[in-house]
């Protein structure tokens, strides 16, 4: 890949790491780098004022604007599943990584709020899913009733006529321009960036880039041993006996081409390629495969694990049973359901944050963002390679056990 490629594809994240890095040094170097930290509150305020109405208006649009919802039954519910399933399994391995290996080491005294402690399970589903006043919706700290307010608005809109109604019509522009100011925002995110770390090692000391250094490293090498150890156990599964040989044959291509341009949507020509050369039926990779590139996010899912990990060793809380759960739930929801809405990764990392650090949003959603954006390409490959492995487990559903034998055979 020439230089010119590497900067086309990789600009946003290098000028990220930049903008960390360099504030990392500013604020150990010098300790009245707090002076700095407006630098990162515009950044913080503009994505907190831009993430609800971006977060309603993407959701409702998007299911207001569906066609042909309920087509291809079988192979778009198994497809489903398939998704779901294995974001459960690649989130609980994750967190039983994080438990072995803690991502942080260092102390800190967060003095941004106060952390509260956790809600019983009524208490949750009421003040997670629902609130009061129509008004409470509209704050970020209302994220997941917002959302919930956004599906039924959407059906609501389908029941009326879905795309043909102007209200349709009117959320899906009015979507495709709040992402534009969303873009606009993001020029400024490594400038915010630099403000806010510097502030941050300045405060808290350097220690803390010790502990990121530690979390990328951790990613990084558990998201390559999961791909390479769940894929031929995924294919046997799916295609039997000599499947794994099948698949290794063709892995490389997918995940070479999603981990250089970090994009699942990317790397669909080249998971039809592979799927075609296997022999995997056309209409099961016609559905599989781009339905995976927006909702098969087992990368995603482990990176909402790390992301909760980490900011819980930053708070220094304790992530036990009952939350590692909830985390694991919403992380299967953020990766399957949330991945395929414009700016769905900013939302998932807002509602992890306002669901366990409720008064640190200010501390804990830019370094979630951060970390999301670090974490991008390793992610990205484990979810792009994964789409072309799922449809062998849903071709097993569909076109018998022995679909594989059949192709090979002939």
């Amino acid at each position: 890949m020439s230089v010119k490629k590497i900067l086309k594809n990789y600009w946003f994240i290098i000028s990220m790491i930049i903008g960390i890095v360099a504030g990392c040094i500013v604020g150990a170097v010098w300790p009245g780098a707090t002076v700095l930290e407006p630098l990162g509150t515009i950044f913080i305020n503009l994505m907190f004022c831009v993430v609800v109405p971006m977060v309603f208006c993407s959701i409702a649009s998007a299911i207001a604007n569906m066609t042909g919802v309920g087509r291809a039954g079988r192979v778009l519910g198994t497809t489903v599943v398939t998704f779901l399933i294995t974001a459960a399994i690649a989130s609980l391995l994750m967190y039983v990584v994080v438990r072995i290996f803690p991502l942080t080491t260092g102390t800190y005294e967060i003095v941004e709020g106060e952390v509260e402690e956790g809600l019983s399970i009524a208490e949750m589903i009421v003040n997670f899913l629902t609130k009061p006043d129509f008004a409470e919706l509209w704050s970020r700290k209302a994220i997941l009733p917002l959302i919930v307010a956004a599906i039924l608005f959407g059906f609501g809109i389908q029941m009326a006529g879905g795309p043909e109604t102007m209200t349709a019509k009117f959320l899906a522009d009015l979507s495709k321009c709040i992402m534009k100011v969303v873009k606009i925002i993001t020029y400024y995110a490594p400038i915010g960036f630099f403000g806010f770390f510097a502030c941050l090692v300045a405060t808290y000391g350097p220690e803390l880039i010790g502990d990121y250094g530690r979390t990328l490293i951790i990613y990084y090498v558990v998201c390559f041993v999961y791909m390479l150890i769940s894929s031929p156990i995924y294919a046997r599964f799916g295609g039997g006996k000599g499947a794994a040989k099948v698949m290794f044959s063709h892995l490389f291509a997918p995940a070479a081409v999603s981990f250089g341009t970090c994009s699942s949507v990317a790397t669909i020509p080249t998971n039809m390629e592979a799927a075609e050369d296997t022999g995997i039926s056309k209409d099961v990779s016609e559905i599989v495969l781009p339905l995976g590139a927006t909702m098969h996010m087992d990368g995603s899912a482990m990176g909402a694990i790390v992301k909760v990990a980490f900011l819980f060793g930053i708070f220094g809380m304790d992530f036990g049973t009952g939350r590692a759960i909830m985390a694991i739930v919403v992380a299967v929801f953020s990766s399957v359901a949330m991945s395929g809405i414009p700016g769905g990764g900013g939302t998932g990392d807002l509602v992890l944050c306002t669901i366990f650090f409720p008064d640190q949003l200010a501390v804990a959603y830019p370094i979630s963002i951060a970390l999301a954006n670090l974490i991008d390409p390793p992610a990205t490959m484990v979810n792009a390679a994964g789409d072309y492995v799922a449809s062998f487990i849903v071709s097993r559903f569909v076109d018998g056990k022995d679909w594989l034998q059949k192709k090979i055979r002939k």
